[in-house]
């Protein structure tokens, strides 16, 4: 069965791999261990954007860009769609108002892009015949209306894969409704899915930082 694998890289990053040792992920190797046999995966489309240097953090951008090359490296069927981020300075209200001050001025940093991007390209390619079964990593509810013209109108098969524990993040119906099965990412599936330590064939390593 043609399979195509569709990561909303961020919903996988914090429902599965912030807070672990797991981010070295090989994400081929993953759904070879998550999927039965008769799956056959031809493309993996990865959805995600550039990180910017944090204050506390200014190597993230350094390390997401050698996990991205490293993992295009080893893995040829992968291929990285890449959004944007957005930040404003908005105006929210104070959860406690302070010295009578009940709104604060923030800068609220968005990542756009990644979610229209992957409900596009799944519904093209359902279209243009390129596979039987699409799996979703997502637990994203906007992602619902592509995957019901997915399955009710072009008649392909869904696997909602979803990044997270099942009782702090469980999956969303409006998702869950329109999927053949349901399937967790779970600490053992990453445990045995991580990449060489150091990617043949090129200087590219795994990140000191990420144990």
């Amino acid at each position: 069965m043609k399979t195509t694998i569709y990561i909303d890289g961020f919903n996988l990053f914090y429902g599965s791999l912030k807070g672990t040792s797991f981010k070295w992920l090989d994400l081929n190797l993953l759904f070879k261990n998550l999927l039965a046999a008769h799956h056959e995966i031809t493309s993996i489309k990865y959805y995600t954007a550039n990180v910017s240097p944090r204050p506390g953090d200014p190597d993230a951008a350094l390390r997401q860009q050698i996990y991205l090359k490293a993992l295009t490296a080893h893995t040829p069927n992968v291929e990285i769609h890449l959004g944007h981020f957005l930040s404003n300075k908005v105006t929210m209200p104070r959860a406690v108002p302070i010295n009578g001050e009940k709104f604060v001025e923030v800068i609220k940093t968005e990542e756009k892009g990644s979610d229209v991007n992957l409900a596009i390209n799944a519904l093209n390619d359902a279209w243009l015949g390129r596979y039987d079964c699409a799996v979703i990593v997502s637990n994203d509810s906007d992602l619902s209306e592509a995957l019901r013209i997915i399955k009710q109108q072009l008649k392909k098969r869904i696997i909602l894969a979803t990044p997270g524990e099942a009782i702090t993040r469980p999956p969303s119906f409006q998702l869950k409704r329109w999927a053949m099965a349901t399937i967790p990412i779970t600490n053992s599936a990453l445990s045995r899915s991580q990449l060489p330590t150091r990617i043949s064939g090129t200087n590219l390593k795994k990140p000191d930082a990420w144990g």
